[in-house]
């Protein structure tokens, strides 16, 4: 019979075998299969377009917007009172008059017979005051034959003359009154503009002051265009500009879609308002454009009051500064900037002279050349990995 020892042995053999074999075939295949390449470059960062920073001189621009207003506007009214009779086929809405062009005619049949009254009265003072030359002149003739000394004033009849005289000035007085009272039966344009509104018409009885319609001046058109202190700084003006022919106001170019189509206008700034605003906190600087009904029109199209215009302003001149596309500037003072060398980023802090939509402007932090990233980056970091794409 077998011993306990070789039945022991006899049950373990297969298994350590087993084992045995195992162990050799793992460790075979782990040698026989393929080793992972060690990485030779380290992780490509991510793709950004760039564009170089470039150097020029800056033309400061400022915007705004404004309202449309004739320089002259006046509320028609007569200064007597009388039945309309005449009114002029312009003296509509929209119609175009040049100065002196009758407009409206009251009735004068009262104020002709208020002349002839006049004029009647002036030849009874004139015929009294020759009288009372006459009799002052004999008067005189009777005392140098018959008196002696010195004669009186009343002797002479000179208080006597003098009041004919006033007599005469007084009739005057009324027959002129009589006469501008008759002259102003015709009411006239006072310049050469447009007629706004109409509010009366023939047969219609009107007094002193009544308004009988609306017109306004097509000589210029003015713009108030609110700016702010930072604004008018960069226009290069003060509260208290006022233009001179050494110093001309800033050149201007308003604009607004007229049926379907942008136009432009040009004008001027001539003179800020007044006062500041109380409530904005802003100023006016007001705006001229010239013969805006003629030589000032916009192919054709004039420039109406009432009409919401966009306003752009020219400024000074800043010389010298570094450019970047807009898009470049994060936040409000910092350039990404690429460097092609070692494909880093790195973080620069400007000192922005001024944006718009499309650049922005400044004048340290960054040098000519250097490529300011556009593409948007989250999570940024200074020495950053990036790969700078080539742009189309």
């Amino acid at each position: 019979m077998m011993s306990t020892a070789s039945k022991i042995i006899a049950i373990a053999a297969p298994f350590v075998i087993i084992g045995v074999l195992g162990v050799g075939g793992f460790l075979a295949l782990n040698a026989l299969s393929p080793k992972p390449e060690e990485a030779d470059e380290a992780p490509r960062g991510i793709a950004v377009f760039t564009q170089e920073i470039i150097r020029d001189d800056l033309q400061l621009t400022v915007s705004s917007q404004g309202e449309v207003q004739p320089r002259r506007e006046i509320a028609i009214s007569p200064q007597i009172s009388g039945r309309i009779a005449y009114v002029s086929p312009a003296f509509i809405d929209g119609g175009f008059v040049r100065r002196g062009d009758v407009l409206v005619r009251i009735d004068d049949a009262d104020y002709q017979l208020a002349r002839v009254r006049a004029q009647s009265q002036v030849a009874s003072a004139q015929q009294a005051l020759i009288r009372e030359q006459a009799e002052g002149e004999l008067a005189r003739q009777d005392w140098e034959e018959l008196g002696t000394g010195t004669p009186s004033a009343l002797a002479l009849r000179e208080p006597q003359l003098a009041e004919a005289q006033a007599a005469l000035d007084a009739a005057q007085s009324q027959l002129r009154d009589a006469e501008l009272a008759l002259e102003r039966t015709v009411i006239r344009a006072p310049f050469e503009g447009r007629i706004r509104s109409k509010e009366v018409d023939v047969g219609q009885y009107v007094g002193t002051g009544t308004s009988l319609g609306r017109m306004f001046g097509t000589e210029i058109a003015e713009v108030a265009l609110p700016l702010t202190d930072t604004e008018l700084g960069r226009l290069g003006l003060s509260f208290a500009f006022e233009e001179t022919a050494d110093r001309p106001g800033p050149t201007v170019v308003l604009s607004a879609n007229v049926a379907g189509q942008r136009r432009e206008w040009l004008g001027r700034i001539t003179r800020t308002s007044a006062a500041v605003d109380t409530q904005t906190r802003m100023i006016s600087a007001i705006t001229v454009v010239e013969d805006p009904f003629g030589e000032g029109m916009a192919d054709g199209v004039p420039l109406a009051p009432g009409l919401f215009v966009s306003a752009t302003v020219e400024g000074e001149i800043v010389p010298d500064v570094m450019v970047a596309p807009r898009a470049a500037l994060r936040e409000s003072n910092l350039i990404y900037v690429a460097e092609p060398e070692d494909s880093k980023m790195h973080i620069h802090e400007v000192n922005v002279v001024y944006t718009n939509r499309e650049f922005v402007y400044f004048d340290d932090g960054a040098e000519v050349g250097d490529l300011a990233i556009l593409s948007p980056i989250q999570a940024p970091f200074d020495g950053m990995n990036i790969t700078i794409a080539e742009n189309n």
